[in-house]
């Protein structure tokens, strides 16, 4: 079955490029210089990025889903922005290179599956959840420090 990764659409973010560090801490948000890589991974492009660019890391509402999985937690986003990562069939480095904690849910946002895999053995797991119809999407999160990672769904 045929899938695709998904980064956040970077609209919602563009407001947020060249503040002041102060307009960004009242706005809870702070300007990251990336110093190690990988360690800065971007939710638009879902890349690590490279050393000396620049992250704004924020709280995010990445499951908005009105259950108990409703859901919130820091990213990074880069300050480049650039465009949304829709990658068919094959995982970006940034899932592959880490351990992550993949969530199947159905369209109402109940959590209805999960499991704990090193990402370069995730795909046969993509492939089982969205193989069970009441699964509408997959959330990959970072397992180290539980943050979002990136949408999957079929394709």
């Amino acid at each position: 079955m045929s899938f695709c990764v998904v980064g956040l659409d970077p609209a919602p973010f563009e407001h947020l490029v060249g503040l002041p560090d102060a307009a960004l801490k009242a706005l809870g948000a702070t300007r990251i210089i990336v110093d190690a890589k990988p360690g800065f991974p971007d939710r638009v492009t879902v890349r690590d990025l490279e050393i000396g660019e620049t992250a704004i890391l924020l709280n995010y509402e990445h499951q908005p889903a009105q259950t108990a999985y409703r859901s919130r937690h820091a990213i990074f986003v880069g300050e480049g922005l650039g465009q949304a990562l829709d990658l068919v069939d094959r995982l970006p480095d940034a899932i592959l290179s880490r351990q992550i904690s993949l969530r199947a849910f159905s369209a109402s946002g109940e959590m209805l599956d999960a499991e704990l895999a090193d990402g370069s053995f995730l795909e046969p797991i993509i492939s089982r959840f969205l193989a069970d119809p009441g699964v509408a999407y997959l959330h990959a999160y970072y397992a180290k420090r539980g943050c979002y990672a990136a949408r999957i769904e079929r394709c």
